[in-house]
Protein backbone atom coordinates (compact mmCIF):
# COMPACT_ATOMS: atom_id res chain seq x y z
CA UNK A 1 0.00 0.00 0.00
CA UNK A 2 1.63 3.10 -1.18
CA UNK A 3 1.56 6.81 0.80
CA UNK A 4 -0.53 8.07 -2.44
CA UNK A 5 -3.34 5.33 -1.42
CA UNK A 6 -3.22 6.30 2.06
CA UNK A 7 -3.54 10.05 1.08
CA UNK A 8 -7.23 9.00 0.54
CA UNK A 9 -8.15 9.68 4.09
CA UNK A 10 -7.44 13.52 3.76
CA UNK A 11 -10.48 13.63 1.42
CA UNK A 12 -12.46 10.50 2.34
CA UNK A 13 -15.85 12.68 3.31
CA UNK A 14 -15.19 14.38 -0.10
CA UNK A 15 -14.73 10.85 -1.97
CA UNK A 16 -17.92 9.06 -0.39
CA UNK A 17 -20.16 12.11 -1.63
CA UNK A 18 -18.11 13.10 -5.05
CA UNK A 19 -16.74 9.43 -6.15
CA UNK A 20 -19.09 7.80 -8.61
CA UNK A 21 -21.09 5.05 -8.44
CA UNK A 22 -21.22 1.78 -10.82
CA UNK A 23 -24.06 0.72 -12.91
CA UNK A 24 -26.54 -2.14 -12.70
CA UNK A 25 -24.95 -4.08 -15.96
CA UNK A 26 -21.80 -4.17 -13.95
CA UNK A 27 -23.47 -6.39 -11.09
CA UNK A 28 -25.29 -8.23 -13.44
CA UNK A 29 -22.37 -8.72 -15.89
CA UNK A 30 -20.60 -9.99 -12.76
CA UNK A 31 -23.08 -12.67 -12.22
CA UNK A 32 -22.88 -14.12 -15.65
CA UNK A 33 -19.51 -14.11 -15.67
CA UNK A 34 -19.98 -15.85 -12.11
CA UNK A 35 -22.47 -18.12 -13.14
CA UNK A 36 -24.57 -17.32 -9.88
CA UNK A 37 -26.43 -14.36 -8.33
CA UNK A 38 -24.73 -12.35 -5.90
CA UNK A 39 -27.82 -12.81 -3.95
CA UNK A 40 -26.47 -14.88 -0.54
CA UNK A 41 -22.97 -15.06 -1.68
CA UNK A 42 -20.05 -14.20 0.81
CA UNK A 43 -18.29 -11.07 -0.34
CA UNK A 44 -14.73 -9.65 0.26
CA UNK A 45 -14.90 -6.26 -0.83
CA UNK A 46 -11.46 -5.19 -0.73
CA UNK A 47 -9.87 -1.92 -0.59
CA UNK A 48 -13.40 -0.88 -0.07
CA UNK A 49 -13.14 2.72 0.60
CA UNK A 50 -15.86 4.97 1.82
CA UNK A 51 -18.08 2.08 0.47
CA UNK A 52 -19.46 2.59 -2.54
CA UNK A 53 -18.98 -0.88 -3.91
CA UNK A 54 -19.81 -2.32 -0.58
CA UNK A 55 -22.81 -0.68 -0.34
CA UNK A 56 -24.11 -1.62 -4.04
CA UNK A 57 -23.35 -5.29 -3.61
CA UNK A 58 -25.21 -5.26 -0.06
CA UNK A 59 -28.08 -4.15 -2.30
CA UNK A 60 -28.14 -7.38 -4.34
CA UNK A 61 -27.87 -9.30 -1.25
CA UNK A 62 -24.16 -10.50 -0.80
CA UNK A 63 -23.11 -10.93 2.49
CA UNK A 64 -20.00 -8.64 2.75
CA UNK A 65 -17.50 -8.22 5.05
CA UNK A 66 -15.70 -4.70 3.95
CA UNK A 67 -11.51 -4.58 4.12
CA UNK A 68 -10.08 -1.34 4.55
CA UNK A 69 -6.36 -0.28 5.47
CA UNK A 70 -7.49 3.60 5.62
CA UNK A 71 -8.89 4.46 9.41
CA UNK A 72 -10.38 7.68 7.42
CA UNK A 73 -11.62 6.04 4.69
CA UNK A 74 -13.14 3.07 6.81
CA UNK A 75 -14.93 5.68 9.47
CA UNK A 76 -16.84 6.96 6.07
CA UNK A 77 -17.57 3.25 5.45
CA UNK A 78 -18.90 2.43 9.06
CA UNK A 79 -20.57 5.70 9.51
CA UNK A 80 -22.84 5.29 6.07
CA UNK A 81 -23.24 1.31 6.39
CA UNK A 82 -22.65 0.40 10.41
CA UNK A 83 -23.91 -3.25 9.47
CA UNK A 84 -21.27 -4.44 7.83
CA UNK A 85 -18.52 -6.08 8.86
CA UNK A 86 -14.88 -3.66 8.42
CA UNK A 87 -11.98 -5.43 8.70
CA UNK A 88 -8.88 -3.03 8.51
CA UNK A 89 -6.45 -4.61 6.73
CA UNK A 90 -4.59 -4.39 2.59
CA UNK A 91 -5.12 -6.76 -0.08
CA UNK A 92 -1.31 -8.37 0.44
CA UNK A 93 -2.17 -10.05 4.10
CA UNK A 94 -6.40 -10.77 3.91
CA UNK A 95 -6.88 -11.90 7.69
CA UNK A 96 -9.38 -14.44 6.64
CA UNK A 97 -9.15 -18.47 6.36
CA UNK A 98 -8.83 -20.29 3.54
CA UNK A 99 -11.61 -20.85 1.27
CA UNK A 100 -13.99 -18.92 3.26
CA UNK A 101 -15.06 -16.63 0.90
CA UNK A 102 -17.53 -17.26 -2.38
CA UNK A 103 -15.88 -13.58 -4.44
CA UNK A 104 -13.05 -11.37 -3.69
CA UNK A 105 -14.01 -7.55 -5.59
CA UNK A 106 -11.87 -4.81 -5.81
CA UNK A 107 -13.12 -1.74 -6.65
CA UNK A 108 -10.99 0.70 -8.04
CA UNK A 109 -8.51 -0.33 -5.78
CA UNK A 110 -6.48 -3.24 -7.22
CA UNK A 111 -3.60 -0.91 -8.63
CA UNK A 112 -2.83 0.09 -5.36
CA UNK A 113 -1.86 -3.33 -4.58
CA UNK A 114 1.69 -5.28 -4.90
CA UNK A 115 0.03 -8.41 -7.44
CA UNK A 116 2.55 -10.68 -6.94
CA UNK A 117 0.89 -10.84 -3.12
CA UNK A 118 -2.52 -9.78 -3.75
CA UNK A 119 -3.29 -12.30 -6.64
CA UNK A 120 -2.62 -15.59 -4.23
CA UNK A 121 -3.67 -14.28 -0.79
CA UNK A 122 -7.06 -13.70 -2.78
CA UNK A 123 -6.99 -17.44 -4.39
CA UNK A 124 -6.54 -18.47 -0.88
CA UNK A 125 -9.15 -16.81 0.49
CA UNK A 126 -11.27 -18.09 -2.27
CA UNK A 127 -13.75 -21.45 -2.11
CA UNK A 128 -12.82 -23.46 -5.17
CA UNK A 129 -15.07 -22.51 -8.02
CA UNK A 130 -14.96 -18.58 -7.02
CA UNK A 131 -14.11 -15.75 -8.32
CA UNK A 132 -12.09 -13.05 -8.00
CA UNK A 133 -13.32 -9.66 -10.00
CA UNK A 134 -11.37 -6.43 -10.38
CA UNK A 135 -12.71 -3.08 -11.95
CA UNK A 136 -12.63 0.50 -12.76
CA UNK A 137 -14.59 3.12 -13.66
CA UNK A 138 -12.42 5.03 -16.50
CA UNK A 139 -13.09 8.58 -18.02
CA UNK A 140 -14.43 8.24 -21.59
CA UNK A 141 -14.97 11.11 -24.12
CA UNK A 142 -12.95 13.31 -26.09
CA UNK A 143 -13.06 16.14 -23.17
CA UNK A 144 -12.31 14.29 -20.35
CA UNK A 145 -9.12 13.06 -22.59
CA UNK A 146 -8.15 16.55 -22.65
CA UNK A 147 -9.03 17.47 -19.24
CA UNK A 148 -6.26 14.24 -18.24
CA UNK A 149 -3.49 16.01 -20.48
CA UNK A 150 -3.91 19.05 -18.38
CA UNK A 151 -3.82 17.90 -15.40
CA UNK A 152 -1.00 15.90 -16.29
CA UNK A 153 1.02 18.75 -17.39
CA UNK A 154 -0.19 20.87 -13.92
CA UNK A 155 -0.75 18.53 -11.07
CA UNK A 156 2.60 16.61 -9.84
CA UNK A 157 2.46 12.81 -9.24
CA UNK A 158 -1.00 12.70 -11.85
CA UNK A 159 -1.43 9.42 -12.98
CA UNK A 160 -4.78 9.46 -14.39
CA UNK A 161 -8.14 7.89 -13.19
CA UNK A 162 -8.99 4.31 -13.80
CA UNK A 163 -5.27 3.89 -14.22
CA UNK A 164 -4.81 1.36 -16.97
CA UNK A 165 -3.56 -2.41 -15.77
CA UNK A 166 -2.60 -5.35 -17.46
CA UNK A 167 -4.77 -7.13 -15.62
CA UNK A 168 -5.15 -10.67 -17.60
CA UNK A 169 -1.18 -10.22 -18.12
CA UNK A 170 -0.60 -9.91 -14.39
CA UNK A 171 -3.10 -12.86 -13.28
CA UNK A 172 -1.96 -15.07 -15.83
CA UNK A 173 1.74 -14.68 -14.63
CA UNK A 174 0.96 -14.82 -11.14
CA UNK A 175 -1.71 -17.86 -11.61
CA UNK A 176 -1.76 -19.01 -14.87
CA UNK A 177 -4.50 -21.71 -13.67
CA UNK A 178 -6.98 -19.37 -13.46
CA UNK A 179 -9.05 -18.64 -16.20
CA UNK A 180 -9.71 -15.19 -16.94
CA UNK A 181 -12.59 -13.21 -18.58
CA UNK A 182 -12.62 -8.93 -19.40
CA UNK A 183 -15.46 -6.77 -20.87
CA UNK A 184 -16.01 -3.26 -21.01
CA UNK A 185 -19.38 -1.22 -20.39
CA UNK A 186 -20.40 2.33 -20.85
CA UNK A 187 -22.60 4.55 -18.92
CA UNK A 188 -22.86 8.38 -18.21
CA UNK A 189 -23.76 10.40 -15.46
CA UNK A 190 -24.52 14.25 -15.46
CA UNK A 191 -23.08 16.47 -12.50
CA UNK A 192 -22.82 19.76 -11.48
CA UNK A 193 -19.31 21.32 -12.37
CA UNK A 194 -19.05 21.87 -8.25
CA UNK A 195 -19.80 18.02 -8.09
CA UNK A 196 -17.53 17.61 -10.96
CA UNK A 197 -14.36 19.55 -9.31
CA UNK A 198 -15.09 17.67 -5.73
CA UNK A 199 -14.88 14.45 -7.94
CA UNK A 200 -11.73 15.37 -8.76
CA UNK A 201 -10.40 17.01 -5.51
CA UNK A 202 -10.53 13.24 -3.85
CA UNK A 203 -8.17 11.78 -6.21
CA UNK A 204 -5.15 10.61 -4.77
CA UNK A 205 -2.71 13.68 -6.49
CA UNK A 206 -5.12 16.15 -5.37
CA UNK A 207 -4.95 15.09 -1.82
CA UNK A 208 -1.14 14.43 -1.53
CA UNK A 209 -0.76 18.06 -2.80
CA UNK A 210 -3.35 19.59 -0.01
CA UNK A 211 -6.14 22.14 0.22
CA UNK A 212 -4.27 25.24 -0.56
CA UNK A 213 -1.99 23.74 -3.68
CA UNK A 214 -4.53 22.26 -4.66
CA UNK A 215 -7.59 24.97 -5.25
CA UNK A 216 -5.09 27.28 -7.47
CA UNK A 217 -5.42 23.80 -10.28
CA UNK A 218 -8.85 23.40 -9.40
CA UNK A 219 -9.94 27.03 -10.24
CA UNK A 220 -8.02 26.63 -13.26
CA UNK A 221 -9.96 23.34 -14.23
CA UNK A 222 -13.50 25.10 -13.52
CA UNK A 223 -12.17 27.80 -16.17
CA UNK A 224 -10.97 25.15 -19.12
CA UNK A 225 -14.36 23.35 -18.17
CA UNK A 226 -16.94 26.19 -18.27
CA UNK A 227 -15.68 26.67 -21.57
CA UNK A 228 -17.48 23.20 -22.49
CA UNK A 229 -19.87 23.32 -20.38
CA UNK A 230 -21.15 26.93 -19.81
CA UNK A 231 -24.35 26.01 -18.19
CA UNK A 232 -22.27 24.29 -15.38
CA UNK A 233 -23.64 20.88 -15.88
CA UNK A 234 -20.88 18.24 -16.49
CA UNK A 235 -21.92 15.29 -18.72
CA UNK A 236 -19.66 12.23 -17.30
CA UNK A 237 -19.04 9.29 -19.96
CA UNK A 238 -17.17 6.67 -18.19
CA UNK A 239 -15.74 2.83 -19.32
CA UNK A 240 -15.75 0.20 -16.42
CA UNK A 241 -12.86 -2.40 -17.54
CA UNK A 242 -13.98 -5.34 -15.49
CA UNK A 243 -11.52 -8.48 -15.22
CA UNK A 244 -12.85 -12.07 -13.41
CA UNK A 245 -10.18 -14.34 -12.77
CA UNK A 246 -12.20 -17.63 -11.82
CA UNK A 247 -10.54 -20.26 -9.18
CA UNK A 248 -10.46 -23.95 -10.43
CA UNK A 249 -13.37 -25.92 -8.84
CA UNK A 250 -11.13 -28.39 -7.94
CA UNK A 251 -7.44 -27.28 -7.65
CA UNK A 252 -5.59 -25.33 -4.96
CA UNK A 253 -4.65 -22.32 -5.15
Amino acid sequence: MTDFALSFDAVAAQYATARPDYPPELFETLEELTGSPLDGRRVLDVGAGTGIATRLLRARGARVIAVEPGPGMGAQLHAALPDVPLVRAAGEALPFTDACADLVTYAQSWHWTDPARSIPEALRVLRPGGALALWWNVPDSPWSAAQEKRLACRVPGHHGFGVAVDTEHLIASVAPAASRIHRSLTWTRTISLDAHLAHLGSRSYFAALGPDRAAPLLAQERAELLRVFPGGQVKEHYTVELTVALKPAAAAS
